[in-house]
């Protein structure tokens, strides 16, 4: 397990961040048996084209990079011929060309076995409608998210396999070591390959400083959504709104009040930092289970590292005594938690929902998962070493709501053990997270 020692840090060095071994390249090698395209998508820089690189080395095809100037009006020039070549045939940036999806649909039409196509790109599909206007059925999308910790480990965690599987398992008699100050490094830090590389928390603070530029000026404003210079300059500005609302129910009006614009702007540049997966929005889950139960969607930053950042909070602060320092730290491991369980459910087919649960009176779930036949396991955080029995209240509660479905609550915390509380709900350390593996 890591210590305290290797938290803030863990690997330094491009050199050494090319030798991690990525969970999403197993997951698209097993997808590409079956899916005739695959779409590799996730935020600039986080290593799609890595991804994309090894599948084309281990196919021996070439990768045509459309934000390259010339290769893309090559493509753009003449997409069928490039559409035709042999598989997989691996684009990187697909976006700058929608006529290359065309192509596609019409060298599926020909030959829909699998393997055919790989694309990259740094916007949802959702907001690319010709993907699914031409490829409707004929294309799966997986993540590639941020460095999970077991990559950054060399670990190959199993916390979310187990948890839909057999919750009871995931307790262990095992050793925890990691302190709130490893935490705090690990949670301000974040996962972005390019940032992990920078061997000073003021390296990371620069690059972050220069990435969300660069993610509306190239991404946001390729979704021709930014008409105005000063629609540009607002959504820095949302964007860190948000990470004040991080792990927090959003609030849109919130946003819209600061910005001094309709909340239907400010809907649309929430949506946009969404697309650009700069910003996660994690569903309501149950809204059928009463009229209490919150139908808003909680915000989530995709990357800690980022959101410590624009919320200008150092380990150091995290990790101290000052009291304002608390509930920022408590929102942060919150999202922290939300963004592992999710890369590590993004490799498998295990969940078929996933959400928060939130009632207005009988309180709240920071993290509902519900497999493939309906039963639901419950995840709440705690940035504090002990737990009481008012932490579990909201865990109860929806094993109440749902009855016989609740399969299990876990509360994951800053403590060093895992343990069976009194009402049945597992206590463990967050570094179960990535030590599930081992």
């Amino acid at each position: 397990m890591l210590g305290a020692a290797r938290s803030s840090g863990i690997l330094r060095g491009m050199s050494g961040l090319a030798d991690i071994p990525r969970r999403a390249l197993e997951r698209a090698r097993e997808l590409l048996r079956e899916e005739p395209v695959l779409v590799l998508a996730g935020p600039r820089t986080v290593g799609k084209s890595y991804v994309l690189q090894r599948l084309a080395r281990g196919s021996g095809t070439q990768i045509l990079d459309l934000d390259d100037v010339v290769t893309l009006q090559a493509v753009s020039a003449d997409p069928g011929f490039y559409a035709g070549g042999p598989a997989p045939v691996c684009i990187d940036e697909w976006q700058h060309c929608e006529a290359i999806v065309q192509a596609i649909k019409a060298e599926l039409n020909r030959d829909l076995r699998p393997g055919r196509f790989v694309l990259t790109g740094s916007t949802r599909s959702r907001a690319r409608p010709i993907l699914d206007r031409e490829l409707a059925g004929r294309y799966h999308e997986i993540a590639v998210l941020p460095f999970s910790q077991g990559e950054l480990a060399g670990v190959t965690e199993r916390f979310a396999e187990l948890l839909v599987e057999n919750p009871e398992s995931l307790l262990t008699s095992a050793p925890f070591s990691e302190s709130r100050a490893g935490y705090a490094g690990r949670v301000t830090t974040g996962g972005m390959p390019l940032a992990v590389a920078r061997s000073s928390s003021a390296g990371r603070n620069r690059w972050f400083d220069d990435y969300v530029p660069q993610v509306i000026e190239r991404d946001a404003r390729a979704l021709r959504r930014l008409t105005q210079l000063s629609q540009r300059d607002a959504l820095p500005r949302v964007l860190a709104r948000l990470a004040s609302q991080t792990a927090q129910i959003l609030d849109v009006r919130a946003v819209a009040e600061r910005e001094r614009v309709s909340e239907e702007t400010a809907g649309a540049y929430v949506r946009l930092l969404a697309d650009v997966h700069l910003v996660q929005l994690l569903p309501a889950w149950g809204t059928t289970l009463g009229a209490r139960i919150q139908k808003k969607p909680k915000v989530h930053l995709v990357d800690t590292g980022l959101a410590a950042r624009l919320l200008h909070v150092s380990a150091e602060k995290l990790a101290g005594r000052d009291p304002s320092a608390q509930t920022e730290f408590g929102h942060l491991l919150e999202t922290f938690v939300v963004g592992e369980v999710m890369k590590q459910l993004s490799w498998t087919d295990s969940a078929s929902l996933v959400g928060h649960w939130n009632h207005y009176d009988a309180g709240e779930v920071d993290l509902v998962v519900e497999r493939d036949d309906g039963r639901i396991v419950g995840i709440e955080v705690k940035a504090a070493s002990s737990v009481s029995r008012a932490d579990t209240r909201g865990l109860r509660a929806l094993a109440n709501a749902v009855g016989d479905r609740f399969a299990g609550a876990v509360l994951l915390n800053l403590g060093q053990r895992c343990y069976r509380d009194a009402d049945g709900t597992l206590v463990m350390p967050v570094e179960r997270l990535w030590s599930a593996g081992i």
